[in-house]
């Protein structure tokens, strides 16, 4: 039985998540993992906000984050090992497409960052908080 590991990176905070994806990677060599690799773009379309952007623009910021996935992949973990990354760039409301791609993957982990905490705040972020709380496989918080 192979394992597959997703690992959720916001490529508009590389800095923040790169320790994310090290320890993704890390995970997967300890178990001989697949690593999958997601980031979401916002779906601006449904919005009052989506009407003043044309389809053009959300096709340049899909193209743009698979690019930086990419180069942020391959630079925190290396080109060999970029080269065994499936990269996902999806569209939608982070939890909810991290989620799925997880189901449709048949992941048996999600490794996803959350904030570091404030004095007055002990919760996770909210996309972190709503992917443990509905994933059907355990998940890996990095803080």
């Amino acid at each position: 039985m192979s394992t597959s590991i997703l690992c959720a990176i916001d490529v508009s905070q590389p800095e923040v998540d790169r320790n994310v994806l090290l320890i993704a990677d890390k995970l997967t060599r300890l178990d001989d993992a697949r690593l999958d690799v997601i980031t979401v773009v916002p779906d601006f379309g449904m919005s009052v906000v989506g009407s003043y952007f044309d389809r053009s623009f959300h096709d340049k910021a899909v193209a743009k984050s698979r690019e930086m996935l990419n180069d942020f992949v391959s630079s925190t973990i290396g080109a060999e090992a970029n080269a065994k990354v499936r990269h996902i760039v999806a569209t939608g409301k982070a939890y909810e497409e991290i989620l799925h791609a997880a189901r449709e993957a048949g992941s048996d982990l999600i490794v996803i960052g959350s904030h570091k905490p404030e004095l007055r705040d002990y919760l996770l972020g909210p996309n972190a908080a709503r992917v443990v709380r509905h994933s059907k496989c355990s998940v890996y918080v990095v803080r």
